[in-house]
């Protein structure tokens, strides 16, 4: 038996009340139906006994108080599927922006995705190659993880996620056409987003990318389903399919901000800085949505992008993304200041599933070492600036005028890479050897004699 509701208790913002409903389930789909015959679309967020709190989609402008019908749908948000999403834009909510038609689905997936269960995960082997020297050799993505850019605000960090859906692929070439990316933009302005879709037609990579676009002009509403209708749609592909997906979801800032808003209107208790309290909980249900699963040969990978107010590291979300992630990568505003591109910060910056996903059989049996050589010998780089910046650079000793030579190398050769230039691993760690080989042997303490044998070009 279907029911309408005639007439709506309250109207608050975007959110209805309605009393006296029978057998409503949270987040459940809702038809709103005015009096001019337009149909809108809701979904319940809240359940007080028989009353019901609905958060309209388009806005609640127009509604009436007497004769809006409401009907509930029994079932949550679901997004149509099929194998032609890709090469497709969608909006916030699954809807085709491109002009191409609707979709012809073999599928609906409820938005919210099914956790993967813990004993089924398979641990992440194997990584991406992205194409960036400081990302590959010294924070690798591995296929399953989820690592983060941690960027500010008016930061090039839109140009990085252009660059890496345009060069990201995987290692295995007899798999190359197994991979694909769902690109999720959240609260972008109108030419920001027209930059991301003629970038990746400009390409030519846009057959192999399904894009979701929740403007900033966009209801927030969308903009909290944007991330949850991408990564269905990569769950979709990884584990119907057997494709490896990389997910790129920027700005996740914009959408805790889109959260905030909107627990704020359902009169929540506030926690920290204005947040919700369920914040991490929330970000989690994202974040875990990412991994491989037993018996599937495909992955889902996510490389979530958030700007820090104020470059503020501690802020609720960076802090919260950083508990629940597996590394960063982080940028520095300096770094840009003096010109680098990507300016990526290299020593807060890590990924903790590299160790398993890099070395012989997977990059090269040197990869380790020589990473850990990088850092170790920025990081006395970054001593000897220090003490310059007391006693003068002449002062230095003869070992700290090296590496001062050395970290301007590293930054100008290494961290810096034109927006266009798609480095291979093999030519990432050339690359960095050739570094190290400014240095004297006897510094480099963190590699075998054998590697250095054969690797090092120093006198």
């Amino acid at each position: 038996m279907i029911l309408d509701y005639v007439g709506v208790k309250e109207i608050n913002g975007s959110l209805i009340v309605l009393d006296d409903v029978e057998n409503a389930s949270f987040e459940e789909m809702v038809d709103i139906r005015l009096d001019n015959g337009t149909i809108r679309q809701g979904r319940i967020v809240q359940i007080e006994g028989k009353r019901v709190v609905v958060q309209v989609f388009e806005g609640t402008r127009a509604i009436s108080l007497d004769n809006t019908r409401t009907r509930l749908s029994g079932h949550p948000m679901e997004i149509k599927l099929s194998p032609e999403i890709l090469g497709r834009v969608f909006d916030g909510v699954g809807r085709p922006i491109d002009g191409m038609g609707d979709i012809f689905p073999d599928k609906f997936m409820n938005v919210n995705g099914t956790p993967i269960n813990p004993v089924s995960r398979i641990y992440p082997r194997n990584f991406i190659n992205t194409g960036i020297s400081t990302i590959d050799t010294l924070m690798t993505l591995i296929r399953g993880q989820k690592l983060p850019i941690f960027s500010g605000s008016g930061m090039r960090h839109n140009e990085l996620a252009v660059q890496i859906v345009r060069q990201a692929k995987i290692a295995d070439s007899d798999e190359d056409n197994k991979f694909c990316v769902v690109f999720a933009a959240m609260g972008v302005k109108n030419d920001v987003a027209e930059y991301f879709r003629r970038s990746f037609e400009d390409s030519g990579v846009i057959e192999r990318v399904v894009m979701f676009l929740n403007l900033s002009n966009d209801p927030i509403i969308e903009r909290t389903l944007t991330p949850r209708c991408a990564l269905t749609a990569a769950e979709y592909l990884a584990f119907e399919h057997n494709m490896h997906v990389l997910v790129i979801m920027t700005d996740i800032t914009s959408y805790a901000e889109a959260l905030r808003e909107f627990s704020s209107s359902k009169g929540e208790i506030p926690g920290r800085k204005g947040y919700p309290g369920y914040l991490y909980s929330d970000l989690a249900s994202l974040y875990e949505r990412a991994g491989m699963v037993k018996g599937k040969k495909g992955s889902v990978t996510q490389i979530p992008i958030l700007t820090m107010p104020n470059d503020d590291i501690t802020h609720p979300v960076p802090d919260l993304t950083g508990y629940i992630t597996e590394g960063q990568i982080v940028l520095d505003r300096s770094l840009e200041g003096a010109g680098l591109y990507p300016p990526v910060s290299v020593l807060p910056s890590l990924s903790r599933l590299m160790k398993d996903g890099i070395g012989e059989g997977y990059t090269r049996y040197d990869h380790s070492s020589l990473a850990n050589q990088l850092f170790a010998s920025y990081a006395k780089v970054m001593d000897a600036r220090s003490l310059a910046s007391v006693i003068g650079e002449e002062e230095l000793s003869s070992s700290d005028k090296k590496y001062i030579e050395f970290g301007k190398l590293f930054e100008a050769k290494f961290v810096n890479q034109g927006f266009n230039e798609n480095r291979s691993i093999e030519q990432s760690l050339d690359l960095g050897w050739e570094l190290l080989s400014t240095l004297p042997r006897s510094e480099l303490d963190r590699i075998d004699d054998a590697i250095l044998d054969k690797f090092y070009k120093g006198k």
